[in-house]
């Protein structure tokens, strides 16, 4: 059994000092390199939640280091009144990669000639706070004020009241009503459903302005969307003037081995949200925008005052630049599939599913839980949706020989269950 030698001092200080809204583990990680992570005690571990996602280049990367070292030295925040050294550099970046035509390896073979303008946030919810915000200014301003967004079922998009409304798990929203009003959620793959939903919304919902899909769904169990649907839905929302947004917070950067997870499925959204891998573990968020749309929002209709400031856009840009210049697409693709391969070979796994490095194991038992909770007794950083499902996030610098010898540990626990 896993031990904790500063237990009883961290959770009466938990206790005392911080909301519970977190279920934690007993470890306290206080150092990384790469997908390894080193307790206070200093035992190691194989890091497959990367900072929920979020450890894009893995923990403590030389390039990242250095470039936060260096800004932080000069400047860190003046504000979004003035211009900001690297953020129009950042923002060209992104326009650049959200462009980008890809094969199936993950390689940038082109671009669509598109222009992508953005606003910096601070987070993930914070992003698609303003897609919405930007997705309902396109309703007034071309739909004759339509206000209503479409969403699926088991999604994820924020905690904030207007994300949890676009959330379509009602587990989030207990306890949180009355939310603002304008969603509706239909079964994810079902184009039937949503052009039901779009020709005939629900009171609740209104007329229709938006869809807002994830193209895997991260919280809701590592879901993907299909081609033919997600293409069906790009039509839909032509044919009818509404916008696409794509949630790409989770599954974007890389993280499924395209830049972005929607190039993977040859679709052109109109409005995309990113956080996560974008800051490689330093809080970061942002909203990009086809300038078409981007151009509806005018001064003082949306606002942050640490979006996009001194030190964010270094480490940004930083991050970007580095995923593109090693061609993290294509290794992501490949470690991919064997971490996919290894996972299938472990006993009571009924399913794998997802993308690049996004991953579910989805098991015949509800022994997730339990998995997560001994994997800190073998090394092991995982994390459970739910009692049945691991999912995997690991940086998208992991070997195979980590995937390997993650693999080989959790066999090892899941064996001891039985």
């Amino acid at each position: 059994m896993y031990e904790f030698d500063r237990h009883a001092e961290f959770i009466g200080q938990d206790d005392t000092y911080l909301m519970h809204t977190y279920g934690r583990l007993p470890v306290e990680f206080v150092s990384g390199r790469g997908a390894v992570l080193t307790d206070s005690e200093g035992r190691e571990y194989l890091d497959f939640l990367g900072g929920i996602g979020s450890v894009s280049l893995g923990h403590c990367h030389p390039a990242l280091v250095a470039a936060v070292q260096e800004q932080a030295g000069r400047l860190w925040q003046v504000g979004n009144y003035y211009y900001v050294e690297n953020r129009n550099e950042l923002a060209r970046d992104l326009s650049d990669i959200l462009s980008a035509t890809t094969d199936e390896a993950g390689h940038i073979t082109g671009s669509t000639g598109e222009t992508w303008k953005t606003f910096f946030a601070n987070s993930g919810a914070e992003a698609n706070e303003g897609a919405i915000k930007l997705a309902r200014r396109w309703g007034e301003r071309t739909l004759g004020g339509a206000t209503g967004i479409i969403t699926a079922k088991k999604s994820f998009h924020g905690r904030t009241l207007a994300t949890l409304s676009a959330t379509g798990q009602e587990a989030f929203h207990q306890s949180f009503l009355p939310l603002p009003a304008g969603f509706e959620a239909v079964p994810l793959n079902d184009l039937a459903a949503l052009e039901e939903a779009v020709a005939h919304p629900s009171d609740q919902c209104g007329p229709v302005c938006a869809v807002m899909l994830e193209c895997v769904q991260g919280e809701g169990g590592v879901w993907p969307v299909t081609k033919e649907y997600l293409q069906g839905v790009s039509r839909l929302c032509h044919e009818r003037g509404l916008v696409l947004v794509v949630d790409e917070v989770q599954a974007g950067i890389f993280r499924c081995g395209a830049p972005f997870a929607y190039q993977l499925f040859d679709v052109v959204p109109d409005i995309v949200s990113m956080a996560k891998g974008i800051g490689g573990g330093f809080p970061m968020g942002a909203f990009a925008a086809r300038d078409e749309v981007a151009a509806l929002f005018g001064p003082g209709d949306h606002g942050s005052t640490f979006g996009g400031n001194a030190l964010a856009s270094v480490v940004g840009r930083a991050v970007i630049e580095t995923l593109v210049g090693e061609h993290v697409g294509g290794h992501v693709i490949a470690t991919g599939a064997h971490l996919t391969q290894a996972l299938a070979t472990l006993p009571h796994v009924s399913e794998v599913r997802g993308r690049g490095l996004m991953r579910a194991a989805q098991f015949d038992a509800p022994i997730a839980t339990e998995l997560v909770e001994q994997g800190l007794s073998a090394g092991l950083v995982l994390n459970h949706i739910g009692d049945s499902i691991l999912r995997f996030l690991p940086p998208l610098v992991v070997t195979d020989e980590q995937v390997d010898a993650m693999a080989s540990r959790l066999r090892g626990l899941i064996e001891g269950l039985a």
